[in-house]
């Protein structure tokens, strides 16, 4: 008898231990149910909704998921209504985010009252740089010229930017004018929800100059409707803008790094991160993406899910030490 009851004891503990085992693996794996949507910040036609369009079709054509996947685009408010909107969705893996350094300026300069700990974070993409351009027709005609017409009249300047004060291309402009000796708020700086918005402007001579990320210029230079003047990169760029100078050219250290990554709202789970870190990973290892890539003048710069959240924390030190210095920060 027990011996009888040793056996039993040992299957019906070997049951529970398949039956545990099982139920783990099962709630470990996790994959979209429904549509999906990569929520963007800003209007149609920007950076921002480029890099989640090229997503989207990169995913699609490859059917890299199983259920359908659209662009949902949520300008205003900094930023902020997006945000708003993805946290409306806490801890549903089936909402997604592109995120950049306005993530983390908008929090800083009291735009938003949301930052990189309201997210989860997924993964990094790219970096991508920003560039200082004017309207073809425009009487400035180099870099150098720019900041010596700033300096002697800053106040009947005015550049556009997008999306939010504060951002990359606010901090790029900030750092080239304080290392001229100049000051910033003296600047009439427009902000506009888009960057196509800003680049109308800038063609209609509403504005002097423009500072955008690159991929943004790259059709207007090859049109020859504007002339960037300098790229707040560490080198320069290829295509459209290999003639372009940096700032560091003309002894002006000014790095304007908008890089790209993918959030999900608070309260994800370890298998939802996992499967969408997993899902970018191989998202970029595509030659469809690494076209895009080359195409847009991207700077590959991929880090998972936890690298991302160590690399938010880092930039938001980083941005509000700048930000500070600017007077910009709340």
């Amino acid at each position: 008898m027990i011996r009888k009851a040793s056996r039993f004891i040992a299957i019906y503990t070997g049951a529970l231990f398949f039956l545990h085992t099982f139920t783990s693996m099962a709630a470990a794996t996790w994959s979209p149910e429904k549509n999906v949507e990569i929520i963007v910040t800003t209007g149609p036609s920007g950076a921002q909704d480029r890099t989640a369009r090229n997503m989207q079709n990169i995913i699609q054509q490859r059917k890299l998921i199983g259920v359908p996947i659209t662009v949902m685009n949520k300008p205003g408010a900094g930023g902020g209504l997006g945000l708003l909107y993805l946290n409306q969705h806490a801890k549903d893996g089936h909402y997604l985010i592109t995120t950049s350094p306005t993530l983390l300026a908008n929090h800083i300069v009291g735009i938003s009252q949301v930052t990189y700990t309201d997210v989860t974070p997924l993964a990094q993409l790219f970096s991508e740089y920003v560039g200082f351009a004017v309207r073809a027709e425009s009487p400035i005609k180099t870099a150098r010229d720019l900041v010596e017409r700033i300096r002697k009249n800053p106040g009947s300047f005015s550049a556009a930017i997008s999306t939010s004060a504060g951002n990359h291309n606010h901090i790029a402009i900030g750092m080239v004018l304080k290392a001229s000796g100049i000051d910033l708020k003296a600047l009439k700086v427009v902000i506009f929800k888009a960057s196509g918005e800003s680049i109308t402007a800038t063609l209609g001579g509403h504005v002097d100059f423009i500072v955008s990320t690159a991929s943004n210029l790259m059709q207007q230079v090859g049109e020859g409707k504007i002339r960037v003047l300098a790229i707040a990169a560490p080198n320069r760029l290829g295509g459209a803008l290999a003639n372009a100078p940096t700032w560091r050219e003309f002894g002006i250290n000014a790095i304007g790094n908008n890089w790209r990554g993918v959030a999900g709202p608070r309260g994800m789970t370890p298998s939802q991160v996992d499967y969408w870190q997993g899902l970018f990973n191989t998202l970029v290892a595509t030659d469809d993406w690494r076209t895009d890539m080359e195409n847009n003048l991207w700077i590959g710069n991929f880090m998972n899910a936890a690298d991302s959240a160590t690399a938010y924390k880092q930039q938001y030190a980083e941005l509000k030490e700048i930000l500070s210095g600017l007077g910009l920060a709340k």
